[in-house]
């Protein structure tokens, strides 16, 4: 399935590139990849939300891929929720948001900030609640601040995510990991976000006031995807986001880490469109 690129703009002057599929007119869902990824992480979520019917939006969050850098190094929760908003508002019907990690972040705290007369219907948290494990944060913050200089060949980028996610198997095509990539002048190739996001509170931890501060106002049903190697969700977790949004369903999925989606897209989606039939259905294609 086709996909059409489209770019957005944010109040702030951020040019957001998105990723656009399925009929214009029938209820979206809104994709937000996790930090230090970019749209492209939901490549196979969205030919499958497309094809079931739903008009499907996949973009680069600020900082990410072929998205604008903030000039100013704004990455902090609220400036994201702001680029979701101008998101928001070119879908003329309703939403249901789908979030990994800083993505879950900023769809919560965006459907914790919206009101009544919110478009968002129904929010997938991906791997990620209110208080994450510290264990997970801290692996991922070590991963992306590892390689500051970049990486001579792909080679050594497989080598540096198979060391962060021994469990996946090393890809036979390494083709798709450029599109997490840039190119420099050097000829070294770096990850395709800004550094800054990591002074900038755009992963976990820090994020958890901004969301605990909201979570009452999360009103919308919510299901929490948790993979099931996860180090980043752990029951203390589960727990907190059951007592503070008391409509959440938990769907664990089986031999996934962190990259629920990557690990296991089949479950994943299986999961996932399980849930919107249930609270946003789309005409059937």
């Amino acid at each position: 399935m086709g996909f059409v690129q489209e770019t957005i703009t944010t109040p702030d002057g951020i040019k957001l590139v998105a990723d656009v599929a399925g009929p214009v007119n029938a209820p979206a869902v809104v994709l937000m990849h996790g930090g230090g990824q970019t749209r492209h992480s939901w490549h196979g979520a969205m030919e499958h939300l497309a094809r079931d019917g739903y008009h499907v939006v996949s973009y680069d969050a600020r900082g990410h891929g072929e998205s604008s850098w903030s000039p100013k190094g704004d990455y902090a929760v609220p400036a994201l929720a702001s680029d979701l908003r101008a998101v928001l508002a070119r879908i003329p019907g309703p939403v249901a948001l789908v979030g990994a990690s800083m993505g879950g972040m900023t769809a919560f705290y965006t459907a914790g900030t919206s009101g009544d007369a919110s478009p968002i219907k129904a929010l997938v948290m991906v791997d990620i609640v209110l208080h994450p494990a510290r264990v997970g944060t801290d692996k991922i913050v070590k991963f992306m601040n590892s390689h500051p200089n970049g990486f001579a060949s792909i080679d050594e980028v497989v080598d540096a995510v198979a060391a962060y996610n021994p469990d996946r198997p090393r890809p036979k095509d390494t083709s798709g990991l450029y599109k997490n990539l840039r190119k420099r002048e050097d000829g070294r190739l770096y990850w395709h976000w800004d550094p800054r996001l990591l002074k900038a509170n755009a992963e976990p931890p820090i994020f958890t006031d901004y969301l605990v501060s909201v979570a009452h106002n999360v009103k919308v049903p919510t299901l929490l995807v948790r993979g099931g190697h996860s180090d980043v969700v752990d029951d203390k977790g589960v727990e907190e986001m059951k007592r503070l949004v008391p409509q959440t369903e938990v769907y664990d999925v089986a031999g996934a880490g962190h990259m629920v989606a990557g690990d296991r897209n089949d479950a994943f989606n299986a999961g996932v469109t399980s849930f919107l039939h249930r609270h946003l259905p789309a005409p059937r294609r």
